[in-house]
């Protein structure tokens, strides 16, 4: 299945650049540096070496015996981003930009980041590499997510907290896009998910398309056959991608993404963009996007500061109107729900993000054929999330 970009930078009506003038020369070099180290053998070998022996590649894949027997039913495995280096999948992105970002000559990597997993990978790669770095968070994910923000500091990074507009990624995205306007002569902007103007959304989807690779063919290894459903939780879209992308083509392996509930649809306070959203441009790129009728963008809510973003990947835009990805939600309760039953059952503190993923399956278990086999991407460990799970507890 070809989903994009075209030569316009499209996944069919959706993606683009939409940017200022002054972006226009930044992204075309980006492009081309994209499609040079593509074709590289000399890239393509230090990538891997660093996905093996930093990144600790590949991940394993987790037979989940407990949480079958809560469930029913289903067979389930895990595919373990969260024991990837730096605790989540964001690392195979950071790593893959970083060394673009050296071969194109630049000396600085400026981030964004939500729930602080991006920007801690940034922060790693530029400290491995020796690079300076800048890292944009909405001052309340830096409340939330504040171990994170420790990190970042630790590695050598500037946090630079964003006290505009929402105080969430949004506006943590704006800020680093006015530094790269400024300083994209010596500046890579490193864009966490698959989100943006072209070119990002693929750079993005190719760096984590690994996780869907070697998921293949583990779950190959291990059962004998494909699974018959796989689960994701979509923020902007990249850990969902990165697994989806290279399953696109086995017609009888269906695809859910999860989206952020919040409080539920009828609340309106949740992040849900397909439920509640509808097409139009947010940081380059036209998407389904949760607007008014004016086109201001709408506040949003998740328990989970990664999936608390008005816009998605254009790429799951495309895949969604195609009918070859399901989209549905999970509200925070039942993320909640779903961390202590992973912890109990399984041992594993998965992050809030993924434990949408689960949540939506706990709920969807019993109308699924008996027997089903469901492979469930693991984005990210959920340390980060201890703080907000207790204080959930006590509200």
């Amino acid at each position: 299945m070809r989903t994009g970009p075209d030569d316009r930078g499209r996944y069919g009506a959706y993606g683009g650049r939409f940017v200022p003038e002054t972006l226009m020369a930044p992204l075309q070099e980006l492009e081309e540096a994209h499609a040079s180290c593509r074709r590289d053998p000399a890239f393509q070998a230090e990538l891997n070496a660093t996905l093996r022996d930093f990144v600790g590649r590949p991940t394993p894949l987790t037979h989940a015996a407990r949480l079958e027997e809560q469930l029913g039913r289903i067979r389930i495995h895990l595919k373990r981003e969260d024991l990837a280096h730096t605790g989540a999948h964001k690392i195979n992105n950071t790593v893959g930009q970083g060394l673009l970002a050296r071969w194109m000559g630049k000396r600085r990597v400026i981030a964004e980041t939500g729930a602080g997993q991006h920007g801690v990978a940034t922060a790693t790669v530029a400290a491995r590499l020796g690079m300076d770095c800048a890292v944009y968070m909405g001052e309340d994910d830096m409340a939330r997510q504040a171990p994170n923000v420790l990190r970042m500091r630790l590695l050598g990074a500037e946090v630079v907290p964003v006290s505009s507009g929402t105080r969430t990624l949004k506006d943590a995205i704006n800020e680093a896009m006015r530094d790269w306007v400024t300083n994209c002569r010596t500046t890579h902007y490193v864009l966490g998910s698959a989100l943006g103007a072209h070119p990002y959304p693929a750079i993005v989807r190719d760096f984590q398309s690994v996780i869907g690779r070697e998921a293949r063919a583990q779950y190959l290894a291990a059962v004998g056959s494909l699974p018959d459903l796989l689960v994701a939780c979509v923020g902007g879209g990249s850990n969902s991608l990165g697994l989806f992308h290279p399953f696109l083509d086995d017609a009888g392996v269906e695809m859910v993404g999860v989206e952020a509930g919040g409080l539920g649809i009828g609340s309106g306070r949740h992040a849900a963009r397909f439920s509640g959203g509808s097409p139009g441009v947010l940081h380059g790129t036209f998407t389904y996007v949760l607007q008014d009728g004016d086109g201001n963008i709408r506040g949003t809510h998740s328990i989970s500061a990664g999936l608390d973003y008005p816009a998605v990947g254009p790429e799951h835009a495309f895949l969604r109107e195609q009918g070859r990805v399901r989209y549905e939600i999970a509200t925070d309760a039942e993320a909640l729900g779903a961390f202590h039953l992973l912890a109990r059952t399984e041992g594993i503190l998965a992050a809030l993000e993924p434990a949408h993923a689960l949540g939506w399956l706990r709920r969807a278990a019993p109308g699924l054929r008996e027997g089903s086999r469901v492979l469930v991407n693991l984005s990210g460990r959920g340390d980060k999330d201890v703080d907000q799970v207790l204080a959930q507890e006590e509200a």
